[in-house]
């Protein structure tokens, strides 16, 4: 097998072609490198630098490097910037999925791995959330995901192509400080950088109906969602695979974002109390997966905790921040 990481250079995409290539799978990377970083690949990854857009570009990558299978990470993933650029979102998300999609059918690849989101499901209020809880999502870019993953599924049945979608929860941590998440989206990052400014944490609302009133997350360690990744691409390669297999990726366990900010206090040595403002509109009260499918299907779980992920995540803020 090749197969062929889009989106491989950014945060989560440059785990996984670690995670692959350190098993012994044989790894491409398209990446347009508007968030991806090239020093973030082993050096013996060829990167292309262009976009799923670019139907051309991919005919050619996909046949000069033999490709026999794709996991499609790139796509735009803020959800504030969903909310205020949605042609943006359906045109890169879905329309850059649509052209991929193309392209490999055209070729003849036959395993495709898609990059879903738990935003897919909306704000259910469940305690669980399972692969079967109904999608009803609440913004744009959950929108894209949802679609994303009717075309990836559609497309396989037309092509008879192997497809399996993963429904990430909340990513945190590095598996390396130079491989951390550079930006400032994600809470984890957004505690550091307002403790880094000296400035109290913030927490949106705290009368949610939680034990302390705080929205509860399920956390995933991104070494552990890289290798649920190797998991279902190995998966994908098994000879009687057919059809698709859709599958939440968490840990199944809840962390208010209370517990997280006292947590991130511990592990900077700086635990200042937080501010409590008013509720971000669209925050559901819980969201923590059902982790039980991906262990029956993949033969995965998840093995960091939440200190792990706090702490490796600090030493990439001080790497790249200088903190």
């Amino acid at each position: 097998m090749t197969w062929l990481i889009t989106g491989g250079a950014g945060y989560i995409g440059a785990h996984v072609a670690r995670a692959m290539t350190g098993a012994g799978e044989r790894v491409v990377v398209l990446d347009d490198l508007s968030a991806g970083v090239p020093g973030r690949l082993p050096a013996d990854v060829p990167l292309v630098a262009g976009s799923a857009l670019d139907a051309g570009l991919l005919k050619r990558v996909l046949a000069e490097h033999a490709v026999t299978g794709v996991v499609h990470l790139a796509a735009r993933k803020q959800v504030a910037e969903s909310v205020a650029q949605p042609t943006r979102y359906y045109r890169e998300n879905v329309g850059g999925l649509a052209t991929l999609l193309e392209a490999v059918a055209e070729a003849g690849v036959r395993r495709f791995l898609f990059s879903s989101s738990a935003a897919v499901y909306g704000n259910p209020d469940v305690d669980l959330i399972t692969e079967d809880t109904p999608c009803s999502p609440v913004n744009p870019y959950g929108e894209t995901k949802l679609a994303g993953e009717w075309l990836v599924r559609a497309a396989g049945e037309a092509h008879g192509i192997a497809t399996t979608c993963l429904r990430y929860f909340n990513v945190a941590g590095a598996a390396e400080p130079a491989l951390a998440d550079t930006g400032v989206f994600n809470i984890v990052p957004m505690v550091f950088d307002r403790l880094t400014r000296d400035e109290a944490p913030r927490i949106f609302g705290d009368d949610y109906p939680t034990p302390d009133g705080t929205c509860v997350r399920d956390y995933i360690h991104v070494a552990d969602l890289a290798e649920a990744h190797l998991a279902a691409a190995r998966r994908l390669t098994a000879p009687d695979v057919r059809g698709d297999l859709t599958v939440n990726i968490g840990r199944g366990e809840g962390v208010s974002v209370r517990e997280l900010v006292t947590l991130i206090g511990k592990v900077t040595g700086d635990p200042r109390p937080a501010l409590v403002e008013g509720r971000r509109p669209g925050d559901a009260p819980r969201a923590v997966a059902s982790a039980a499918l991906a262990a029956r299907e993949l033969g995965w779980t998840a093995s960091r905790g939440m200190r792990e992920m706090v702490a490796s995540a600090w030493r990439g803020w001080q790497l790249h921040h200088g903190g």
